[in-house]
């Protein structure tokens, strides 16, 4: 019985290793310590987090070229615009992809949150692409090794496109909210789908308003396709306040840019910009003493921190140089260094989470339908959207009608010792009141206004967004000169990354021959905005 055992227990073992010598070399070589799928979950968050982190952080290279603020030490960086390749966010479109193959992989259905976040996140990401550099690639990309060359699709079909995806996802999540479904790992909305059909749309009137100089192109409709949102909140519904925001929240481990951890080494280095702070303080606008300091200089000459005029940025093409000196300028015991504004140490560096980053904002939603309206693209009160925006952002920064209570450091530190305290009356309809404030109708003035405003509620958020509707209407007027480096000119577009160049060089060149005559040129001009 045992002799029968042992032969029954070696030809187990003979077959087991016979079959194992079957196996294909592809199976044999993968390590079965490293998985190979990953719930769609986990793929969703690592998506989102590139949504808040790769387009632009408060206090980062893309604020300055805002123009809120500057870098007065060159040996960390400038405040040129000499651009040159484009942030690639094709790696994360490849998670997002893989992220609906996972949520299929999982027994999903065909139309599931994912993929209809999916269709979002392709609209968002291609969109950040297409207007930085012009034509991409869009129908042929995300092919994997079917299409290393994929072709580039002009600009005006990548936004036929990216609106084709934004009406999709609108639908989808229409139908899957009828449903009660959620998805796991979503970090901005707890997964709550009503809350992201909210965003979706609220995105695509900013997509739309970015279109205004081709409102005549048919296969874009960007009117009609304006005036149906704004007119059908059912199907469409938006932002109603701020607590739809779709929005980063910082936490001790996720530490907002400006931090007690980095004081040190860049408070000093980082001072506010006149494009900023000249437009808040020339309106007597308390924002500006929510996110600044009173320049040291000015206290030092008598001012008083509620002055207005204490306010002072520099110039975004201000020499560097000269910009350095002046910042450092010592003012003596008891007062901050420099002629210049400084973000406000009792906000930014107090703790590690500051102020939430809008991705996508009420108060920029706001400011978008006043911009429509204005344009008359679709019917309803400019006044009334523009008022709401305004008030919006005034109350993001807690400022309220009556005394306000401001803290500012006297000598540039952010210890308990150096900050003080001064309060602030503030009146809406006497701030509204004030000629450069109050809607001047569908005039060049009201464009302004209207843009000034969204400019100021951009501040630290919105990636870009704050240039970009710089380049496309002209408002704020931006700083030019020696310190923007590019000749004195402020960068109209980047260049395409420098892969496409070396792997895909018939497509690329063939790209830049229909756009831009042959030369990947910073200075030229993309399709929408000719």
């Amino acid at each position: 019985m045992k002799i029968n055992q042992l032969f029954a227990g070696a030809f187990a073992v003979l077959a087991v290793t016979l079959s194992s010598c079957e196996r294909s070399f592809e199976d044999l070589e993968k390590d079965p310590n490293r998985p190979v799928n990953v719930p769609a979950s986990l793929v969703l968050q690592g998506v989102e987090s590139d949504l808040a982190n790769n387009t632009g952080r408060p206090f980062s290279a893309e604020m300055r070229w805002n123009q809120f603020y500057c870098s007065n030490y060159n040996y960390y960086a400038t405040n040129e615009y000499t651009w040159s390749s484009t942030p690639n966010h094709y790696n994360t479109l490849k998670n997002v992809v893989k992220m609906e193959e996972e949520a299929k992989r999982a027994g999903l259905a065909d139309v599931n949150g994912y993929s209809a976040l999916g269709k979002f996140f392709r609209a968002y990401f291609i969109d950040e692409m297409t207007k930085r550099v012009g034509d991409i690639p869009v129908s042929e990309a995300l092919k994997g090794i079917e299409n290393i060359t994929p072709k580039y699709d002009n600009q005006k079909a990548v936004y036929v496109q990216i609106l084709k995806w934004l009406e999709e996802a609108n639908d989808n999540l229409a139908v899957l909210i009828t449903q009660g479904q959620t998805v796991q790992g979503d970090f901005y909305f707890g997964g709550d789908l009503r809350k992201w059909q909210k965003a979706v749309n609220a995105f695509k009137l900013r997509v739309l308003i970015s279109l205004s100089k081709k409102e005549a192109e048919g296969d874009l409709n960007v009117k009609t396709r304006f005036a149906e949102i704004i007119g059908n909140p059912t199907k469409y519904p938006l932002f109603e306040g701020l607590a739809d925001n779709l929005e980063f929240k910082y936490n001790q481990f996720n530490k907002y840019p400006s931090n007690p951890d980095n004081f040190g080494f860049d408070a000093t280095r980082q001072n506010m910009a006149k494009t900023y702070v000249g437009l808040l303080s020339d309106l007597k606008d308390p924002r500006v003493m929510v996110t600044c300091e009173p320049a040291g200089a000015a206290l030092k000459a008598g001012k008083l921190p509620s002055d207005y005029s204490s306010f002072v940025g520099a110039s975004s093409a201000e020499d560097l140089a000269d910009m350095s000196e002046k910042a450092g300028r010592t003012n003596g015991a008891g007062f901050a260094p420099g002629v210049y504004s400084f973000q406000n140490r009792y906000r930014y560096y107090r703790n590690y989470t500051a102020e939430n980053t809008f991705i996508v904002g009420y108060p920029e939603m706001c400011f978008n339908i006043a911009e429509a309206i204005h344009r008359g693209w679709a019917t309803g009160d400019t006044e009334t959207w523009y008022k709401k925006g305004i008030q919006a952002s005034m109350s993001f920064y807690g400022i309220v009608n009556g005394s306000n209570t401001m803290t500012y450091s006297k000598t540039g530190g952010r210890d308990a010792a150096d900050l003080a305290n001064y309060t602030v009356n503030f009146n809406f309809d006497t701030y509204y009141a004030q000629d450069m404030v109050k809607y001047d109708g569908k005039t060049t003035k009201g464009l302004q206004q209207i843009i000034s405003q969204k400019y100021a509620a951009f501040f630290m958020n919105s990636g870009m967004e704050a240039y970009f509707n710089w380049r496309r209407t002209g408002f704020p007027k931006f700083e030019t000169g020696v310190g923007n480096g590019n000749s004195g000119r402020i960068a109209l577009r980047w260049q395409y990354p420098v892969s496409e160049r070396t792997t895909n060089s018939k497509n690329y060149n063939e790209a830049i021959g229909s756009q831009y005559a042959g030369k990947d040129d910073i200075n030229d001009s993309v399709w929408i905005m000719k």
